[in-house]
């Protein structure tokens, strides 16, 4: 990889830019609206967002504005919680869709496999809600269809009725927690793996071997582990709206880490675990 633009290539052969832009916990209003105008001005054609992040209005303002050819855009959302179910899901794209601005999205997750209020029936739940994805996907309203927060178990029961694979599972992915049994696997099964909070939700960006190490290269922490993640073959999705970080997450492509910083990181640890457990999810 050695800009924004270039991409991994997923299953069906569309092509999802190297790196995304984040907009997890950025406020609804100008706040998101400038935050993404920076990161696409800065050369990012990837952008995340949710229907639970609230602020997909204000994403679809900042495409809007921003003037940039439709087909230069990687832009991706999710279904939240309480919509899984065959109709509520298809009701729920139509309003992402009319929320962004935008008559098709490029990739389209199921945001949590086993939500609290679906937690007695999410098998059959998720089997209703793919296969709505399945038809958005096969009337192109959307050129991509996965996962996100998915174990191997949930991925295992969904292949029982599915027809179309997912071709990404996003994860929390960052130094000391690699999740290295989704990871492996998911790649076994052709899903891209894609990394949210690739600094730890801002952990990494204190610790001391990270910044020693990215000293090295002169790169900052933050820096060193979106390179890392994509040494890995992991797709990064750094956030941020301050307009000097989010072009500094951009410049990542003039170093590369060494087998032995790598083979140093890969070996970190995280005590805390990931954020939420998959099966136990409060929402």
């Amino acid at each position: 990889m050695k800009n924004l633009t270039d991409a991994f290539i997923l299953k069906n052969g569309v092509r999802i830019p190297c790196v995304g832009f984040g907009t997890w916990q950025t406020p609804d209003g100008e706040t998101a609206v400038q935050a993404v105008l920076a990161a696409l001005a800065d050369g990012y054609r990837h952008i995340d967002t949710a229907a639970v992040y609230g602020n997909e209005k204000s994403v679809g303002r900042a495409i809007a504005q921003a003037g940039v050819p439709r087909e230069e855009l990687f832009v991706t959302s999710k279904l939240w919680n309480d919509e899984h179910g065959y109709d509520s899901t298809l009701r729920a794209f139509d309003k992402t869709a009319a929320d962004l601005g935008l008559d098709h999205l490029d990739l389209y997750l199921i945001h949590w496999p086993v939500p609290a209020r679906f937690k007695d029936e999410w098998q059959e739940k998720n089997a209703q809600t793919w296969r709505a994805f399945e038809r958005l996907y096969r009337e192109g309203r959307v050129r991509a269809i996965g996962i996100s927060n998915f174990l191997p178990h949930h991925v295992e029961e969904l292949k029982k009725t599915a027809e179309i694979m997912p071709m990404v599972n996003q994860i929390e992915y960052h130094p000391g927690l690699m999740q290295t049994e989704i990871v492996e696997y998911s790649q076994q099964e052709g899903m891209l793996v894609e990394a949210y909070s690739p600094l730890g939700t801002g952990k990494m960006l204190g610790n001391e071997m990270l910044n020693k190490t990215a000293e090295r290269y002169g790169k900052s922490a933050a820096q060193l582990c979106i390179r890392w993640a994509l040494q890995n073959g992991v797709l990064p999705l750094p956030k941020s709206v301050t307009p000097a970080r989010i072009a500094e997450n951009a410049d990542v492509f003039d170093f590369e880490i060494s087998a032995e910083d790598m083979a140093a990181i890969n070996k970190m640890t995280d005590p805390d675990g990931p954020t939420y457990d998959p099966d136990d999810f409060p929402l």
